[in-house]
């Protein structure tokens, strides 16, 4: 633990703070993840103190500029440190190349040259489209993320993969370009829809299934602090899952194998999201796919019946789906997870639980269990 005496703009102290370095040793690559309540102030003080670039580039959404953005660029402009601001569309269909294009030159015609640096001020997508442009820009700038989701906090923020949609699917054009560094402040999260709370939810609780009974169980005994934010559990909800997702990249960066796990739930979900034009949310989408593959392992003999019991019941407790919606056509789901990403060669993997704790990737399931487990969780 880290512990600074300074106040912020937030109008409370940062008493407390956690630092996780992510150490990718091959490539002798750094990426460093502050975790603290009222954090934005250090945020300024550190890049103050170590610049990102000669200029920096704050890129976020409508909704985050009016909730954060403005603050933060007055703070940075009083310390000294030039930035501006870039704006994009929320939700997910910002994640296109015609998004990411229109940055490109937007960076190019303020001045934006090979010295300067980013910060992704936002949830999932305006990380990934800031991340994409990072890495591709002049060849590559440094890049921060300021994650104001919660699924961007325990998630999508770290370890670098940055994706963009095409008409065919979900994040089929990507980059995994590492940001130096992020700064994950909880309090942030205080203002977030129910919706969109319980929608980051969906990947706290895939982190618990795939890599740590401890969390698990603390999403058990914590049901009503979690759904009352109450600040002692949220920070410590967040720092086992940026710490779980830490350990993973470094010993997989690249996503050839052990990182896989933390599909579980996305093969379904990334098809159901497509298969509805991402009308439904990704947290939404990934628990009905973790309650598809969920079923899928018990009926496949890799999970108990007790285990998969409780893992349905905590997606439950959190308001979150366990059920295909009624009219869904379940061929066409199907479909667009043989056309995913994550497909080799036609054949379909998933992450299977095989216990609370810990998960496999099981390639070229049969698409007739796949069926089967459609059937059991169609409403």
């Amino acid at each position: 633990m880290i512990f600074v005496n300074s106040p912020d703009s937030w109008g409370r102290m940062l008493n407390r703070m956690e630092k996780i370095d992510l150490i990718l040793k091959r490539e002798e690559k750094l990426s460093e993840i502050f975790i603290g309540f009222g954090l934005i102030q250090f945020l300024v003080d550190d890049l103050k103190e170590r610049p990102l670039g000669n200029r920096l580039g704050i890129i976020t959404d409508t909704r985050v500029e009016n909730l954060v953005g403005y603050r933060l660029h007055q703070q940075l402009t009083r310390a000294g440190i030039r930035a501006d601001v870039i704006v994009i569309k929320p939700g997910e269909a910002s994640k296109r190349w015609e998004t990411v294009s229109r940055v490109f030159g937007e960076l190019f015609e303020k001045g934006f040259d090979r010295k300067s640096g980013l910060i992704a001020l936002g949830g999932g997508v305006v990380g990934d489209v800031t991340g994409f442009v990072a890495s591709l820009y002049m060849r590559s700038i440094p890049c921060a993320q300021v994650p104001t989701t919660l699924l961007a906090q325990v998630d999508s923020s770290l370890g670098g993969k940055n994706g963009i949609d095409l008409s065919h699917g979900k994040n089929l054009l990507g980059t995994i370009y590492q940001p130096r560094r992020v700064y994950v402040d909880p309090s942030i999260l205080e203002s977030l829809s129910e919706d969109e709370f319980r929608n980051g939810l969906a990947e706290v609780v895939k982190s618990a299934v795939v890599r740590s009974r401890e969390l698990f169980q603390l999403l058990e005994d914590c049901h009503d602090a979690i759904s009352e934010r109450q600040p002692k559990v949220l920070e410590e909800m967040v720092s086992r899952c940026c710490r779980i997702k830490s350990h993973v990249v470094m010993a997989d960066e690249n996503d050839t194998g052990f990182r896989r796990i933390l599909n579980f739930g996305h093969t379904v979900g990334h098809a159901v999201e497509a298969y509805t034009n991402y009308r439904v949310p990704h947290g939404v989408a990934v628990s009905i796919g973790m309650a598809v593959e969920t079923i899928l392992s018990t009926r496949m003999g890799a999970l108990s019946h007790e285990d998969n019991k409780r893992i349905i019941n905590l997606l439950r407790r959190y308001d979150l789906p366990t059920r295909i919606p009624r009219g869904y056509d379940t061929e066409k789901i199907l479909g667009l997870m043989v056309s995913d990403k994550k497909a080799e060669d036609g054949r379909i993997a998933i992450v299977l639980p095989t216990t609370i704790g810990d998960a496999v990737v099981r390639k070229a399931v049969p698409d007739e269990s796949i069926r089967e487990a459609f059937r059991e969780v169609q409403a």
